[in-house]
């Protein structure tokens, strides 16, 4: 379990999660674009959701439990890119099935 640390608050998400997650949002602000991340919260932690408005001018970082990184995504990290254009913001979804690849 990793921490996503921004504006003073830290929020866990899974390695896994939280390395795609660095990914679509270092994108983002590299970009100078603010958006909104949304995510939906276990029943064991009260359910619900969470959101919270990203912006460059707030200091961000990422903390990892595990060493190695993880293997990337690329379908996730479009999806989640493509889900962060719309008002709503970028909504933290289940991670795909890898596309199967022609030969």
């Amino acid at each position: 379990m990793g921490f996503l640390h921004y504006d003073g608050e830290e929020f866990d998400f899974d390695d896994r999660v939280l390395l795609h997650l660095q990914i679509v949002i270092s994108t983002k602000l590299r970009r100078h674009e603010n958006f909104f991340i949304t995510w939906a919260l276990p029943m064991e932690r009260g359910s619900g959701r969470r959101a919270i408005w990203v912006d460059n001018g707030v200091p961000i970082h990422f903390s990892y439990s595990g060493l190695r990184a993880a293997s990337i995504n690329r379908d996730w990290v479009e999806q989640m890119v493509n889900s962060s254009m719309n008002s709503s913001g970028l909504f933290v979804s289940p991670e795909p099935p890898p596309r199967r690849t022609e030969r």
